[in-house]
């Protein structure tokens, strides 16, 4: 039998590098897939063994890097799981979104997730295979970077395009939407304003912020035959940032138990 891979890209970032290693305790291979070599290196390396792990430098907006990534995939087994993690964002307002800055941010954080499922439907499909996009909670409210938050919002629908179309042949298709994590991007942030956590976590209901493993460990639930039932959701990981604010409903209901 030809060995199960999951498909994990923008694996050289925070997020990615915890997924790739979760997802090493369900599937015989990793594929560790980034536009960044230097970093996928410095990635594997990090998660120590090559036995398990295989990386592909690509370029997730590229459908001819992405056909090629395929096919090194296949040349190690048989694609069962994919995670679009691959994303950016640029842009804070639309002020200062240029049209240039709208096409990239469409480009890497929702048309790649649809290259990339083309590129390895065929698998996914011999294998009912899991497609997982990593979403965010800017896809489901305004928390800014706008035209990042519209391709994840567009993300979010992709999700469901496939899990009701494809779900014919097994595959299941669901999003997770992170809220803030703490990862590189959000250090730089954080050397601007270095009370940025603490000035996040007040709006979050449990009072603190997801962790790269809280990401990583829905999606592997996603992922398992634990959610074999599960199609077409989106799964925010966002300690309550989506359900409500705190703040904002002791306003309204002027009671002190909020």
């Amino acid at each position: 039998m030809s060995r199960s891979v999951a498909v994990v890209t923008g694996a050289a970032g925070d997020i990615g590098r915890a997924i790739a290693q979760r997802l090493a305790d369900s599937h015989d291979l990793v594929a560790l897939v980034d536009i960044d070599g230097q970093a996928l290196a410095k990635t594997q390396a990090t998660l120590g063994s090559e036995a398990r792990y295989v990386t592909i430098t690509c370029d997730v907006t590229s459908e001819e890097s992405l056909v090629q990534m395929a096919e090194q995939v296949a040349a190690e087994g048989e694609a069962k799981t994919l995670i679009n993690n691959a994303g950016a964002a640029r842009a804070v307002c639309l002020h200062d979104t240029d049209a240039a800055i709208w096409r990239q941010d469409l480009s890497l954080n929702l048309e790649a997730a649809f290259l990339a499922f083309r590129a390895l439907e065929e698998p996914l499909k011999r294998n009912a295979g899991s497609v997982i996009n990593i979403a965010s909670v800017n896809g489901m409210a305004v928390f800014g970077h706008p035209a990042y938050s519209a391709a994840k919002a567009g993300l979010i629908h992709f999700t469901r395009l496939l899990a009701v179309e494809y779900g014919k042949y097994g595959i299941r298709a669901n999003a997770v939407a992170p809220g803030t994590v703490r990862t590189q991007a959000w250090e730089e942030r954080a050397k601007v304003n270095p009370q940025v956590f603490e000035e996040a976590k007040r709006w979050y209901a449990l009072r603190r912020i997801a962790t790269a493993q809280d990401v990583a460990n829905a999606v592997f639930f996603l992922s398992s035959d634990q959610a074999a039932a599960i199609t077409g959701t989106c799964l925010p990981v966002d300690c309550g940032l989506t359900a409500g604010q705190a703040e904002l409903a002791r306003t309204f209901s002027q009671s002190e138990h909020y």
